[in-house]
């Protein structure tokens, strides 16, 4: 058995260094770039604007809600396949290929993105889906590093710095590729007799240098980071699935037993329903719901909007990693729960004008990292002495990916119904309620980690 040296600084850079690679994902591809490249491709032809109905699949459908839709059944893939998988990679020992696997797929996937068209809309959201379940999917045996490599009292600091250099990575990625896009400007050209605007698909591009750079950032991680074998003698053979499965019902057995590990991850479970919800609709929701100028000035704005919330994300990061060892980590999440609610009801009844969104992009900014960070070390310090951290963290992932799918399918149910995104806001607010109940009596306990 080959243990890893926990606190060893090489490691743990490399391992945080992985956040750097692959956070350009949900920056660019599911929060600034892509969402609003998808809104307006299928919302004109010929840069003419042509509602915000669209064919899919044979139904007409609203553009944001075909979003919400095939977001949660990517999710709903990643929910099926990784707790088998993790399973598989504790019995074989070998996680960190499943990382190198998924991270390849998902950076292939965003390649793949450039070809994402209107007319084949089915077909153009294949590569958006493998792109979702390549970058969840590494998360998984991601995460599961963390108890390996930093002991329990630098697990909050660690989590944090490694969201800390995500949020800093992707936005230069981010800023790289709106240089790209002032830089080749919006070419004009007759087309049928009408002058129209071919510029703007040229954002395809950013689609290509994201997955150049998650693929490219992740061999300074692959490179350090140690494949952690069980058992020499665990090579593959028949009965590989009956494996995982074992260690699965090993785990789920354990945690039965763990009375304040069930009850976080059920708060988990519905206050992280309304952060991710918040990460994907975000852009679309100040795309519809905002008073913009025009449209060059609300893809501008977007944009500075979501720079705002990355490098805000960075101090926040620490701020609440900090604040955990003053009054411990139930606490400081309980903070940044009661920071959401005001967030989504200050959204719903004020949030109306650009400024007023930025205020909402500072605050979402200050606690979305925090929260994201003390969750994911909260949790590993809450797991008992194991080798099978891969199979624990994935059922931290089915958690937290079947709330993310329920809040993204209610959110755009709920939008559908409406005819709206703003009533959908009120949805999120009794999710962070839920979660913020389920944690108090873990508050009052002694397992609260105040590690002062």
């Amino acid at each position: 058995m080959n243990f890893i040296k926990k606190d060893d600084p090489k490691i743990i850079r490399a391992w945080t260094f992985y956040d750097w690679a692959n956070s350009v994902f949900p920056l660019v591809i599911t929060s600034a770039i892509f969402p609003n490249f998808y809104d307006y491709v299928t919302t004109h032809d010929h840069d003419i604007f042509i509602g915000t109905t669209v064919n899919f699949l044979g139904f007409n459908i609203e553009n944001s809600t075909i979003y919400s839709f095939v977001y949660a059944f990517a999710l709903s893939i990643v929910v099926l396949i990784a707790p088998i998988l993790s399973g598989i990679a504790d019995y074989l020992g070998n996680k960190k290929r499943f990382l190198q696997f998924f991270c390849y797929l998902g950076s292939l996937s965003c390649m793949c993105l450039f070809f994402f068209n209107r007319e084949n809309l089915g077909l153009s959201f294949i590569p958006f889906i493998t792109a979702t379940i390549g970058f969840w999917g590494s998360l998984v045996y991601y995460n599961s590093y963390l108890p390996e490599i930093a002991s329990t009292e630098n697990q909050d600091k660690v989590s944090a710095r490694g969201f800390a250099l995500g949020y800093f990575g992707s936005s230069l990625l981010l800023i790289v590729c709106l240089v790209g896009i002032m830089v080749f400007k919006y070419e004009e050209k007759m087309v049928d007799g009408v002058m129209v605007t071919t510029g703007f698909f040229k954002v395809k591009y950013s689609f290509l240098l994201t997955g150049l750079w998650w693929v490219g950032f992740a061999q300074l991680t692959f490179r350090r980071l140690p494949n952690k074998s069980h058992d020499e003698h665990n090579v593959p053979g028949k009965g590989l699935f009956s494996k995982g499965f074992s260690e699965l019902r090993n785990v789920f057995a354990e945690i039965k037993k763990m009375p304040q590990l069930k009850r976080f991850l059920s708060g988990y479970f519905f206050y992280n329903m309304g952060v991710q919800t918040v990460m994907v609709v975000a852009v679309l929701f100040a795309r519809n719901e905002i008073a913009w100028i025009d449209e060059k000035a609300k893809t501008t704005s977007l944009i500075i909007s979501i720079l705002i919330i990355q490098f805000v994300g960075i101090a926040g990061s620490f701020l609440f990693s900090k604040l955990s060892t003053i009054i411990g980590n139930i606490k400081s999440l309980m903070v940044a729960i009661l920071i959401w609610i005001f967030i989504c009801g200050f959204t719903y009844l004020a949030v109306r004008t650009p400024v007023q969104f930025y205020v909402v992009a500072f605050l979402v900014g200050l606690v979305m990292g925090g929260i994201q960070a003390l969750s994911r070390s909260t949790y590993s310090k809450y797991l008992p002495e194991t080798e099978d951290h891969t199979s624990f963290f994935s059922f931290y992932d089915v958690v937290e990916k079947l709330g993310m799918i329920l809040g993204t399918v209610s959110f755009g149910v709920i939008s559908q119904i409406m005819g709206g995104m703003r009533p959908s806001v009120l949805s999120l607010i009794v999710f962070f309620i839920l979660g913020f109940l389920l944690l108090i009596p873990l508050a009052k306990s002694k397992r609260s980690f105040n590690v002062n």
